[in-house]
């Protein structure tokens, strides 16, 4: 198994089918291509026909789409429980991964990923705070309704977890203010052993990339 990802600092997407392997113990070999360089959708298109990050090549099968690999994990690892085993708490876990998928455009695009930095809260426009809002409320609803069992959104890790991730590094970045419970939301996620490697990692990159915005 190989995943193809970009830089640990900047890729969210990648974060999001990086995350469920490590931290669920899979093997699989990583290999990362830096973005944002003359060479990098030349040595992506090696791997992905999309010509972007993550990709995962498993046997003669490739999967190429963050959810679509995170789908593809939860049915090759059933024994991992990467969704919700009750079928009302499933549902809730796949609407919200699917809309952290498509939506959320102002805050990606105005509080951009970087492990790395770490920014005084300065204020934010209407239309992040919109989006703040709205993460805090999916946080705040899923832990209340089905987050009994853990620290996490329905309780043990799931691929919400994985797709909230990289908001997570974002809030810690920039020092959004919280909820209550989206504070300790951030706090379980951060403190995950998989997503301290992840942080580890982008601290020791090379690359400085000042325009990437994913």
């Amino acid at each position: 198994m190989q995943l193809i990802i970009g830089n640990k600092n900047y890729s969210s997407w990648s974060l999001r089918a990086w995350l469920p392997l490590k931290q669920a113990g899979i093997e699989f070999e990583e290999i990362r291509i830096p973005l944002d360089t003359l060479q990098t959708r030349t040595q992506i298109l090696q791997y992905s026909p999309s010509g972007k990050v993550p990709a995962l090549q498993y046997g003669e099968l490739l999967v190429w789409e963050s959810i679509a690999i995170c789908e593809y994990l939860a049915d090759l690892f059933p024994d991992r429980l990467f969704w919700p085993t009750d079928l009302a708490a499933r549902a809730i876990a796949r609407c919200v991964s699917a809309e952290m998928h498509a939506g959320f455009s102002p805050l990606r695009q105005q509080l951009p990923m970087d492990c790395r930095a770490r920014i005084a809260w300065q204020g934010t426009t209407p239309d992040v705070q919109a989006d703040i809002d709205r993460i805090c409320k999916i946080w705040q609803t899923c832990r209340q309704q089905f987050g009994q069992g853990g620290e996490l959104l329905f309780g043990h890790f799931t691929m919400a977890d994985a797709m909230f991730a990289p908001v997570v590094s974002r809030f810690l970045t920039y020092g959004v203010p919280l909820t209550a419970i989206a504070e300790d939301y951030v706090a379980a996620i951060e403190s995950l052993p998989a997503m301290q490697a992840w942080f580890t990692a982008a601290a020791a990159e090379p690359e400085t990339l000042s325009t990437f915005k994913l």
